[in-house]
């Protein structure tokens, strides 16, 4: 889908990704991968840990709700889920609010299973121009108020992420495509 910028050029919807993770700091490795499509479209990718991932935080299991047992049960293998990222993603700029973190839990697990990313995670920000910093706050009530606040689960956070800057660039037009460009 397109999101005219108001001066007859069209821009795609950027592509949104969330990972939820074991927890903070060393050792923290991702549980969760979700993505928000420029279609509409969303997905998300539980985890099974690799033998060597041990560290857990048991606060951030209350924060994301998902206990170990579970991904041990339920989740795919690191070679499966950066395969599919792959797949999906190869060439594209996807978009995190937690860059830091996302960029990081992404690279290990690609380094976990032994393959090259084919896909750069970059900033939200570079999707919002500084004028249109004051009219965040704004943009992201609007997006919660018809997908519900952040459930720390990643599917739904990459949508709301996706809605949020939709709705900013509805109140203030979206920054020029040679900005934060969303390929």
């Amino acid at each position: 889908m397109k999101h005219g910028d108001g001066q007859g050029e069209a821009r795609p919807w950027p592509i949104m990704l969330d990972v939820e993770a074991s927890g903070f700091g060393r050792g923290s490795y991702p549980i969760e991968i979700g993505l928000a499509f420029p279609d509409g479209t969303s997905v998300a990718y539980l985890l099974r840990p690799e033998a060597d991932w041990i560290h857990w935080d048991e606060s951030a299991e209350q924060v994301h709700g998902l206990p170990r047992a579970k991904l041990l049960a339920e989740g795919r293998s690191v070679l499966e889920v950066a395969a599919l990222l792959n797949a999906q993603l190869a060439g594209n700029r996807v978009y995190s609010d937690a860059w830091g973190f996302d960029a990081a839990w992404v690279a290990r697990l690609f380094d976990a299973a032994g393959l090259s990313q084919h896909f750069r995670v970059d900033t939200v920000r570079n999707l919002i121009t500084e004028a249109a910093l004051p009219r965040w706050a704004e943009a992201r009530a609007r997006a919660e108020a018809r997908l519900g606040k952040a459930t720390h689960r990643a599917e739904h956070d990459a949508k709301l992420l996706q809605a949020s800057v939709l709705e900013l660039w509805a109140l203030v037009g979206p920054p020029p495509l040679n900005e934060g460009s969303a390929s």
